[in-house]
């Protein structure tokens, strides 16, 4: 009888493949977390640190240098990093040399609520705590906060923070009821009665129209209230 070599030795390669395979993995899985790598991802980091990051992790989980890497469960852990009211989303992963990498984005508020509570209203339109660590400078609401009243707020913010020039500008934001809302700038006296959200964009670009023309005149000065609520028209009353 002949012996087919070549058979016998494609059955003795795979044995042996699947030998080492198996053998890495027992390797891996008795290998322990070396290190704990905490990165901040975007240009947003400002309301949480590391060290706040680290220490929610111990109090969670102890050391996690030295942890049996079977151990984790990274999607749990992903979880409770997630928890922290200024955390937006965070990745947990294990890299080769076995570091325990942690990316996270935070939260980026774009107003600050003063009424009977306080907090922030945030990019996706969520209310988030102060933090200990940083205050934001951003646009002051007052007034009448309201459910529907924040919600329209969110919008005006949303376009402010998209137009360079309102967004270095306004500074405040005054709910005198729902529907009727006023803009506080920088440098300027004068209040802006934006009135509802409805048509921001003709009502700003007319506004801008008429800052430029002002300003070149040199009259933004004789104005106290800038109304911008009637069909695109800008009522200035004069002091």
């Amino acid at each position: 009888m002949r012996i087919n070599w070549d058979y016998i030795k494609l059955i003795a390669l795979l044995f042996i493949v699947t030998g080492l395979y198996a053998f890495s993995n027992v390797r891996s899985e008795q290998r322990s977390v070396n290190g704990l790598n905490i990165e901040f991802v975007g240009d947003n980091n400002l309301y949480i640190t590391q060290g706040m990051v680290n220490k929610l992790l111990i109090q969670k989980y102890g050391p996690l240098t030295n942890e049996p890497k079977e151990k984790l469960v990274l999607n749990t852990i992903e979880k409770v990093i997630e928890a922290n009211e200024m955390v937006k989303s965070a990745q947990v992963y294990l890299t080769v040399n076995g570091e325990l990498t942690t990316k996270i984005e935070q939260r980026r508020p774009i107003g600050r609520i003063e009424g009977d509570s306080k907090f922030y209203l945030d990019e996706d339109g969520r209310r988030m705590p102060f933090s200990v660590s940083h205050s934001a400078r951003v646009p002051i609401i007052t007034g009448k906060v309201t459910g529907k009243s924040l919600e329209d707020v969110y919008e005006i913010l949303k376009y402010i923070n998209n137009d360079d020039f309102l967004r270095k500008n306004v500074i405040g934001i005054h709910i005198a009821d729902e529907g009727k809302y006023q803009l506080k700038f920088r440098m300027e006296q004068f209040v802006v009665n934006l009135g509802g959200v409805d048509g921001l964009d003709e009502k700003f670009n007319n506004f801008k129209a008429f800052y430029t023309k002002a300003n070149k005149d040199e009259t933004l000065e004789d104005y106290n209230v800038v109304s911008l609520e009637f069909n695109n028209q800008v009522v200035c009353t004069k002091i």
